[in-house]
């Protein structure tokens, strides 16, 4: 694939998204916002994963503006292997994926992998993708929802794990990186419980970026857009976790601030959202490894007769 292909994937991409946010409704409202329950991470149809990083948000995009329900995608082989058949003149969605080189030139390389975490050398290339409802005859029985009840519990244990400091009574949320603090208005001070959950969980993803947790830093190549940036990955990071929390991630009133910087930046550099959605990822992934962690130091720390205690029976 030529350097001018590969611009291509990074330009219809940005550009699909850049546009819906242009036509975003007077609440803000972007691609990546959601309801919660009826929205879940795209995943594959062949082999049941969820997508990831930028094809998160890409296929997000694709189905707000295709008006698609089903988070279920696959490529036009795949359904066929199932016996099913994409139906006649159905437009395809572009899917990303990165192919590795060791002898691409100086300057020729992108590092937006959002999946690999480091500055190794990726291309990307684009593939087709049908969603769901792009198909003749399949039926998706979809999944048990849990009560709200038990997902905002979720959440509320999946924060604790993460061991951020969080104080309450603040006018507004932020996160103090000289405190490594969150600072939270008070519970009452939202409109619902899944609006607490999700400003919570978006200074989180900020607190993930601090230099002794993953120590992200955009002020050395995006300069002037780094706010920008930072803003757009923690929105990002919210927007995943929330959809694998079954929370909703619904626009806050500090969004319509970033409105123009997102697109003046999307606009300038068609591989930030790019880079952005792989940061989001490494931060999501960061923040979901913490539970584990957290489990298993417990699991060491509890005594034998604790352990059994506690086992069911």
């Amino acid at each position: 694939m030529s350097t001018s292909s590969r611009s291509n994937v990074y330009a219809h991409v940005t550009n699909a998204i850049i546009q819906m946010i242009d036509k975003a409704p007077a609440v803000w409202r972007m691609p990546w916002h959601h309801a919660g329950v009826d929205v879940v991470r795209p995943t594959n149809i062949s082999s049941g994963n969820a997508y990831r990083g930028i094809n998160t948000v890409s296929l997000w995009a694709a189905a707000l503006a295709h008006g698609y329900s089903s988070g279920v995608w696959g490529t036009y082989r795949q359904w066929q292997a199932l016996g099913l058949q994409v139906r006649t003149r159905e437009q395809s969605s572009i899917g990303v994926f990165w192919k590795q080189t060791s002898t691409c030139a100086r300057g020729d390389h992108d590092d937006s992998d959002p999946d690999a975490g480091g500055h190794r050398r990726h291309f990307a290339r684009s593939f087709s993708l049908f969603n769901a409802e792009q198909v003749e005859g399949y039926e998706h029985e979809p999944a048990a929802i849990l009560p709200e009840s038990e997902r905002l519990a979720s959440a509320e244990n999946f924060i604790a794990q993460l061991g951020i400091d969080t104080v309450f009574g603040s006018p507004n949320a932020y996160y103090h990186v000289v405190e490594d603090r969150i600072h939270m208005p008070d519970f009452n001070a939202f409109d619902d419980a899944p609006a607490f959950y999700a400003t919570h969980i978006h200074e989180c993803a900020h607190a993930s970026g601090a230099g002794h947790r993953l120590d992200r830093n955009f002020s050395a190549k995006f300069t002037q857009h780094a706010l920008a940036m930072e803003e757009a990955t923690a929105e990002l990071a919210a927007a995943f976790l929330l959809a694998d929390l079954g929370i909703a991630h619904e626009p806050r009133s500090d969004h319509a601030a970033y409105i123009a910087s997102w697109l003046q930046l999307f606009n300038t550099d068609n591989r930030a959202i790019f880079i952005a959605a792989s940061k989001a990822q490494t931060a999501a992934d960061w923040m979901h490894a913490q539970q584990v962690k957290r489990c298993e130091r417990s699991t060491r720390a509890a005594p034998d007769s604790a352990i059994n205690q506690n086992a069911p029976h």
